[in-house]
């Protein structure tokens, strides 16, 4: 039944596109693919499955829409159809009152993706996941699950802004996000759509009950998988949670006020920073030292975050929740853990730089 229902929905979305080609000046090569009035739920917390081998490149998780509602579609690792390509993932922009759907694309360079932080090296803008060098694509094994893969480096990947899982671009808590020259440029370039096994993914998780947010709410049994449509068995990781921001539908209709997700207010908001991997300089006693460094850094951290949310809490304790003070405290708190999070991806990055440095051997900027 979903199967006949997502086609249905693709063929008003056809029509829509050919109304407005009809209508509009030639568009960039970005398929729009279906519109609606409710926004999309944030992207849950989950891992990555380790990467089957060789010329797999993983593409992130996203929530598509049917008639009946949102469903996730698992983050998955794929061929690569064309040696030099990488992948710009799809993503929801607001636009003329309505979410519209701007679907992915294979090509040369990374285009935008609506500034969405999809994770595992899709931090917004660019990729950090791995490049190309002399035919043959680097794995970066901070942001990437490979274990089986000759051709990898090691490079801490930080974002200077708070992660609140967002998934769509503008509106009403969206991201804000605006495409820069050069990812204008890639989306004009020669580029090829998802491929056969991509589209056949998205088909598989249609069909799937579990997938639907009306019964996952928010948190997918089926979060990613290690190849696509493959739906059981090993290689599938279910979410470990919902964004903390979620929301259920009601709350994220267009036309309801305050209606989105907004910035963190409180640290146990932030989603939980990936832990780079372990160090692996060929020099043990050296990995050791790294290590230890990296864990007193890790362990500071959460300690600054607990007592920043316990500070919070006491703040909040006695404040009715509807109150001016109340709203105070909130925009202060928010104001606290950005400045937060800002620090410690400042820290991150910095104690980075230093081992690399006391490595010999820097990864690729």
């Amino acid at each position: 039944m979903r199967s006949h229902t997502l086609k249905r929905w693709f063929s008003l979305a056809f029509i829509l596109v050919a109304s407005l080609t009809l209508a509009a000046p030639p568009a960039p090569a970005i398929e729009l693919i279906l519109s609606i009035g409710i926004a999309p739920p944030p992207l849950p917390i989950y891992e990555q499955p380790v990467c089957p081998g060789v010329g797999y490149i993983w593409t992130p998780g996203y929530w598509a829409y049917t008639a009946d509602g949102y469903f996730w579609v698992p983050g998955t690792w794929v061929l690569i159809p064309e040696p030099g390509f990488l992948w710009t993932p799809g993503y929801w922009g607001w636009s003329g009152g309505l979410f519209v759907f701007h679907e992915g694309y294979w090509g040369p360079q990374i285009g935008f993706y609506g500034g969405v932080n999809y994770g595992f090296g899709y931090v917004g803008v660019g990729y950090e996941g791995g490049y190309w060098r002399n035919g043959s694509f680097f794995y970066n094994r901070t942001v990437n699950n490979v274990t089986n893969i000759t051709n990898v480096y090691n490079k801490t990947v930080v974002t200077n802004v708070t992660v609140t899982n967002v998934s769509y671009n503008g509106g009403a808590g969206g991201i804000t996000a605006r495409p820069t020259p050069q990812e204008e440029a890639a989306a004009q370039a020669r580029h090829i759509p998802p491929t056969a096994q991509q589209t056949s993914h998205v088909q598989s998780a249609s069909s799937n009950h579990q997938l639907y947010e009306s019964v996952n709410h928010g948190k997918p049994a089926i979060a990613a998988t290690a190849r696509p449509s493959q739906f059981s068995g090993a290689g599938v990781v279910a979410a470990r949670a919902a964004a903390p921001s979620y929301k259920p539908v009601a709350a994220r209709s267009a036309g309801t006020p305050g209606g989105g997700h907004n910035a963190a207010v409180h640290p146990n908001e932030v989603s939980p920073a990936a832990r780079p991997a372990p160090p692996n300089t060929g020099n043990q006693k050296m990995d050791q030292k790294l290590q230890r460094e990296q864990d007193a850094l890790s362990a500071k951290q959460e300690k600054e975050r607990q007592s920043l949310q316990q500070k919070q809490e006491q703040e909040h304790k006695g404040v009715a929740a509807n109150s001016p003070k109340n709203q105070q405290l909130e925009q202060k708190h928010q104001q606290q853990t950005q400045k937060l999070s800002q620090k410690h991806a400042q820290e991150q990055q910095q104690l980075q730089q230093r081992q690399e440095k006391a490595a010999g051997h820097p990864s690729k900027p």
